[in-house]
């Protein structure tokens, strides 16, 4: 008996020492490595939840046209009016992601990605003057994100060899992010002063940047692997990804003012009687924090003179209440998966 118990065992420990063998043989093939990746993909997003913009400034998001007759006791006169809306969603996007397979259905990834959102329209003002068509005024402004985030998702795949399909899912974290905001204004006005038969032309360009609060987003994709190389997978995938985003404040980055008397008749310029340029913004001109509410309290314009805008401290930044744009959206990314 004791025999065959000492041969049961022996026979037991080689099986269980050849299958190790066996499995250490496999894991060092030339079809295995490890259980690190890197991938680098790019693609482009559409807008599939677009929403009214925020406002600029005094001007809401409205594509608006009047026109001016001063022989009316109202003068201005609602031509057409349109409100714009859309979403900074839309835009091209790359990403450079490391995973870790957990087994062959399960792995983790990070990835750090890179939006550049198309151009919006976000608003544009524009008077005549009645009879002729002549222009008095024109505002337009258009915005466009750019952000950096970082995305911790979770794959699942059947772990199939060759065609391998997979659901990813996770959050996304924006690490930085701007929203700028560049507008053209022009206007002819007549003010006390100046000689008679002239007019003064103001022209301004400007740029503003709002930076974001911190807030969480997330995404998910469904794609599918192909095997082109023992290392090398390519694939293809449709995602979705909703990161709503609140402003924080805002600061005027780029400011150039020209005021010029111009023939009243003919338009042409007679001389620049004055500038402005970001220098000679004032604090609250130039800097503005975002508040849920505003009160009595708040650092808002009490006046205005010509295009500068008087507030009850000009030494302090303004206030303005927060507005909201998102900038998720559905998009097509195609990659390269490197397995280390």
């Amino acid at each position: 008996m004791k025999k065959l118990i000492l041969f049961g065992a022996a026979t037991l420990l080689m099986a269980v020492t050849a299958t190790t063998q066996a499995q250490e043989i496999s894991n060092i093939n030339p079809s295995s490595h490890s259980k690190w990746y890197l991938k680098v993909a790019g693609g482009y997003f559409f807008s599939v939840s677009p929403g009214q913009f925020p406002n600029v400034g005094p001007y809401p998001p409205q594509d608006l046209h009047t026109e001016y007759n001063p022989t009316r006791p109202n003068p201005l006169d609602t031509i057409s009016r349109k409100v714009l809306t859309g979403s900074y969603g839309e835009g091209f996007r790359g990403g450079l992601s490391v995973g870790y397979n957990i087994n062959k259905y399960l792995s983790v990834e990070g990835t750090f990605n890179y939006f550049h959102s198309k151009k919006n329209l976000m608003t544009r003002q524009q008077t005549t003057l009645a009879g002729s068509g002549k222009e008095l005024g024109h505002v337009e402004s258009h915005g466009y994100v750019n952000a950096v985030d970082f995305a911790p998702s979770l794959v699942v795949s059947p772990g199939l060899e060759k065609v391998n399909p997979y659901v990813r899912f996770g959050v996304v974290v924006p690490l930085w992010g701007r929203l700028y905001i560049e507008t053209d204004a022009s206007q002819t006005s007549s003010p006390a002063g100046i000689p008679p038969g002239t007019q003064v032309a103001t022209v301004i360009n400007r740029k503003e940047e709002i930076k974001p609060n911190v807030t969480i987003g997330f995404q998910g994709a469904l794609g599918v692997s192909f095997k082109v190389a023992s290392r090398f997978d390519v694939f293809v995938e449709a995602e979705y990804r909703n990161i709503p985003v609140r402003s924080k404040e805002k600061e005027i980055t780029r400011y150039e003012e020209t005021n010029t008397l111009i023939n009243g008749t003919t338009g042409v310029p007679v001389k620049v009687i004055s500038k402005r340029s970001l220098s000679d913004l004032s604090t609250a001109e130039r800097n503005t924090v975002y508040e849920t509410t505003l009160d009595k309290n708040s650092n808002t314009p009490v006046n205005q003179q010509g295009a500068k805008v008087i507030y009850r401290d000009n030494d302090k930044p303004a206030n303005d209440l927060k507005s909201y744009i998102n900038i998720g959206g559905l998009g097509a990314n195609v990659g390269l998966k490197f397995h280390l």
